[in-house]
């Protein structure tokens, strides 16, 4: 009998499967830009980690919890060789699991992250919330309006989450990011906190990540620098990186037909691989 993840889950398609992680805050939903494509050809799974969306939790956890319940839940799917899709917190996690199974991990595709996350966000300002509530308040309720997009959108913390101002980007904003922001647990977010404090650092360590990886960044990103994602991208031992000019932390929501068709071609690449991975 295989243990019972906590983990709500969603999964999509056949095939090899691909385990998409996403950021903080976010939940299982974020992640359709990717799996409503790649579950065409593959079998994506897309968890809310623990004290994210539907997965509720009223205990205090260190981060390193997030590997245990995803390494039961692929347990309890029988998934035993995977691809690892991570985005932000997702990647930082993708990375974790990439050390502890090097033998289930086919590949790393990881998204506006790092092994050495480094931020250069300005000061958060009373303006950049009032214009950021009154932003999201209107959005949420008419999704991609250009007119609040140019009166309050462009004026908010929104602008260094996104560089394209569109009414498509904020549609994803719209029906994706509110959610899963009102569904991050405070218990969550004071895991994430902690392990930031206490200075998460992998670089030394990913160079015995072996797989095939690639590294996705947005040029404009203040949430975890192109410079820093770079610097994973560097000390991994076989990493192709790519950053999107005038891109910021979401550029998957900005460009997701570049994104996805990047995705998918280094995928197809590195298909002989997969396929030899998953026979051994």
């Amino acid at each position: 009998m295989f243990p019972l993840s906590p983990l709500h889950f969603q999964l999509q398609g056949a095939g090899f499967p691909i385990l998409c992680l996403h950021g903080h805050p976010g939940n299982s939903q974020c992640m359709s830009v990717f799996t409503n494509s790649l579950s065409q050809k593959f079998q994506t799974i897309a968890p809310d980690l623990r004290g994210y969306g539907k997965s509720s939790t009223k205990t205090n956890f260190k981060i390193t919890q997030h590997l245990i319940d995803l390494e039961k839940l692929l347990e309890q799917l029988q998934i035993s060789r995977y691809l690892i899709l991570g985005w932000s917190l997702g990647g930082i996690i993708g990375i974790e699991l990439a050390l502890r199974n090097p033998e289930k991990v086919a590949g790393l595709i990881l998204i506006s992250t790092a092994a050495r996350p480094r931020s250069n966000h300005p000061p958060i300002t009373w303006q950049d919330n009032f214009y950021t509530g009154l932003a999201g308040i209107i959005n949420y309720f008419v999704p991609g309006w250009q007119w609040n997009i140019n009166t309050f959108g462009k004026r908010s913390l929104f602008r260094y989450l996104i560089q394209h101002h569109t009414p498509a980007t904020y549609q994803y904003l719209a029906k994706e990011a509110v959610p899963a922001y009102w569904q991050t647990s405070k218990i969550a977010t004071r895991a994430l906190n902690q392990a930031l404090k206490e200075g998460y650092n992998r670089l030394t360590e990913i160079s015995q990540i072996k797989c095939p990886c690639l590294v996705l960044a947005g040029e404009s990103d203040r949430h975890i620098t192109p410079e820093s994602s770079q610097e994973t991208a560097l000390h991994l031992k076989n990493a192709i990186w790519q950053c999107y000019p005038n891109t910021a932390h979401l550029f998957p929501w900005e460009i997701p037909n570049q994104v996805l068709t990047d995705i998918e071609n280094w995928i197809e690449h590195h298909q002989t691989h997969f396929r030899l991975f998953n026979q051994n």
